[in-house]
């Protein structure tokens, strides 16, 4: 079964929160996910927001999650997924970001693996099969 990660697992796993070896054991088949911008992003929200992750360990983080692009992930451009996503975001009453994962998910009939749990109830509601989809 294909999978998709999304930003929040992926972050999981890279600032090794509680779950995170669930998201190891996805990425070892090589999961499907949008750009790394928004990991990036959670990265800086660490940083600069929550101020518990010092700016070292987070460029190191992010070299890490760069080298994840070359191999490990299967990088998808969200243009892909923009009108699908957009349709699911109005219907649902959630964010963009959180509907793109979604539609690729849809799109593959992959599992959808979040640390989200609106996310993935909302994923649910829109007919990934269930027991398919995986939460971390």
């Amino acid at each position: 079964m294909e999978e998709v990660v999304d930003s929040s697992a992926l972050a999981k796993f890279l600032l090794k929160e509680k779950g995170w070896e669930r998201v190891r054991e996805v990425l070892r088949g090589r999961p499907y996910i949008l750009g790394l911008e928004e990991v990036a992003n959670a990265l800086w929200k660490r940083v600069v927001l929550l101020r518990d992750v010092g700016r070292g360990k987070a460029v190191v983080l992010l070299n890490d999650l760069l080298g994840m692009g070359r191999g490990v992930l299967r990088i998808e451009p969200q243009e892909w997924y923009i009108h699908h996503a957009f349709e699911i975001a109005v219907r649902k009453g959630i964010t963009i970001y959180d509907a793109l994962f979604i539609a690729q998910a849809l799109s593959k009939g992959a599992a959808l693996v979040t640390s989200d749990e609106e996310q993935y109830r909302k994923a649910l509601e829109l007919g990934l099969p269930a027991g398919l989809e995986a939460r971390v």
